[in-house]
């Protein structure tokens, strides 16, 4: 097994789940710091976090000595705009230095623009549910891209939009915490104007030539069979038809990519006639992946008995298959090049008495989807990278403090960072190029 020449080997994170300083060098809060205690499991918050605004020279040294290509990070947007109408030299200089710090490494820097950490002020507009967001964005957008784009080659605009959107505006369980159901539509295309919007100005405005795309909470329904060629089309129609087939994935991609309509359950429909101005003819896609659809609760395939499955300690089934279908079915649909932006493993990990962090779920898992990516690749998709999450323990939205992604652990009482086991296990398999998997 070995991938492509210059595959982009790497991790991801993002910066409300990191950084910390959450008011320090000219930064406003986001939503997820104004979010109430009784919203974060233990009332936990992400003030602090693991204080990246602090360690990124030695989180970077880290990352070197995995040897990762390239380093999939957001972009805070209240740091960068604190204010309406306000760019804070500051904040754009600390990401500045990122760059330059990657790039000494000999790391890719991959930037996301936005990783749902709305600024409080933008929200007192109504968020995603107001058309000014959009004149908001662009404004922030260009700070940074004319800031960066002279290093920064990839950018990502939005991360999952139909979690940052759905959980924030309908489901209500993440910030700013709303249950308006029969505003998907509205918000929907609020979005996805914004987004086509940001797209041609990054195009318009960047100094190095940009490789752009979105990452999307994509997902697949593993074939019943697997060799026979009826059970895989059930599962190709499923994938983009049924439960969050249609609302993970095309509700959000086929507007965007294809420029189609969607319509659901005979109540919301996306797009109408303006859906063309929604497409965006990307470089490559995100495609951010952790459960197959089979086992979800909603739509997912009946009589699962997840007791007898491997899960992580978020209760998602560890099913590494799953990768491979989801490729496969998302590039036949879209014909767009694919990084993986996202793919991991919750668990609650701890140091034994030697100090050490033997991960080995983890490093299963990890080996076990590159080696249904490389099935994907090995039947002519072109996969550009995959960007493990995360680089390292974070904080995880609603869930706090207590599950773990991470290649490496943190001890959010010391700040001290640990290279688990896994991080060991993937430095290999991008010294090899995949080939000792």
């Amino acid at each position: 097994m070995k991938f492509p020449e210059n595959f982009l080997w790497g991790a991801a994170t993002a910066a409300a789940q990191i950084e910390g300083g959450y008011l320090e060098g000219g930064r406003s809060p986001s939503i997820w710091d104004n979010a109430p205690a009784k919203k974060i499991k233990n009332g936990e918050n992400c003030h602090v976090a693991c204080g990246f605004y602090h360690h990124w020279r030695e989180d970077v040294a880290l990352m070197k000595e995995m040897e990762l290509k390239s380093y999939r990070f957001s972009i805070s947007w209240p740091r960068v705009m604190p204010k309406e109408g306000k760019v804070n030299e500051e904040g754009l200089q600390f990401y500045s230095d990122l760059v330059d710090e990657l790039l000494k490494a000999g790391i890719e820097p991959l930037v996301t623009l936005y990783h749902w950490d709305m600024p409080a002020w933008v929200d007192a507009y109504g968020g995603w549910e107001d058309g000014r967001i959009t004149a908001f964005f662009l404004d922030y957008a260009k700070a940074v891209v004319e800031k960066l784009s002279d290093r920064v080659q990839y950018w990502i605009t939005f991360n999952e939009p139909s979690c940052f959107l759905m959980n924030g505006y309908m489901q209500g369980v993440h910030a700013p915490f709303k249950r308006h159901y029969l505003a998907l539509p509205k918000f929907t295309k609020i979005f996805m104007k914004t987004n086509a919007e940001t797209v041609k100005l990054i195009r318009k405005i960047a100094k190095k030539q940009p490789k752009v795309g979105l990452s999307f909470a994509a997902g697949a329904f593993i074939p019943k069979n697997e060799s026979d060629p009826a059970s895989v089309e059930e599962a190709r129609k499923k994938t983009f038809y049924k439960g969050m087939g249609t609302m993970n994935n095309r509700w959000w991609m086929d507007p965007i990519l294809l420029g189609a309509p969607v319509s659901a359950y005979g109540v919301y429909r996306n797009g109408g006639k303006r859906v063309k101005e929604f497409k965006c003819d990307f470089d490559f896609i995100g495609i951010n992946h952790y459960e197959a659809f089979n086992y979800s609760f909603f739509g997912g395939d009946k009589g699962v008995d997840r007791s007898k499955l491997r899960q992580n300690s978020l209760g998602w089934v560890i099913d590494e298959r799953s990768l491979y279908w989801t490729v496969k079915f998302n590039y036949e649909r879209y014909r767009v090049p694919i990084m993986i932006t996202e793919n991991g493993v919750a668990l609650e990990d701890k140091p034994n008495k030697n100090g050490k962090v033997e991960d080995d779920v983890r490093c299963r898992a990890l080996e076990g989807f590159l080696i249904n990516l490389d099935r994907a690749i090995k039947e002519g998709i072109p996969v550009i990278g995959y960007q493990h999450w995360s680089l390292m323990d974070n904080f995880e939205w609603a869930e706090g403090y207590e599950p773990r992604f991470g290649l490496i652990y943190v001890d959010y009482k010391t700040g001290k960072r640990t290279l688990k086991k896994s991080a060991y296990v993937y430095k290999d398999i991008i010294s090899t190029n995949g080939e000792n998997i």
